[in-house]
């Protein structure tokens, strides 16, 4: 169990350096888009439903949407549902996958408690 805690730590460690590696080292995704040829407006509303799709999945950005742009603005319209949907959807697994998680430590933690009392009980 030791060496496979030990395994599921070095895991995480890894993966969140990897993140931060991504984060800090890498373009944003704005420049990426540009760099890739989409245009501004749906960079722009892209952006805007990314926020609001981590926001509607439980994340802490804000609900950010220009409802007139919105309405009036197709490419507006097709980035901002694009990003809702892709950012939404990828912030729900982040936190499904963080649930199974404390769930796997949760079993852990009560599987030892209960040897250590079946180990106390046999001694008496």
């Amino acid at each position: 169990m030791r060496l496979h805690l030990a395994a599921h730590t070095w895991l995480k460690i890894a993966a969140l350096s990897l993140l931060a590696l991504l984060v800090s080292g890498c373009q944003s995704t704005r420049e990426w888009m540009q760099a890739e040829g989409y245009p501004p407006a749906f960079i722009d509303g892209f952006e805007a439903g990314c926020s609001s799709g981590r926001q509607a999945a439980g994340g802490l950005d804000g609900f950010r949407k220009d409802v007139p742009r919105y309405l009036t603005a197709p490419l507006y319209a097709q980035g901002w549902d694009d990003g809702f949907g892709q950012c939404q959807a990828t912030q729900q697994s982040a936190l499904e996958r963080e649930w199974h998680e404390d769930d796997w430590r949760d079993r852990e933690w009560r599987t030892h408690v209960d040897q250590a009392m079946a180990q106390a009980l046999r001694r008496q």
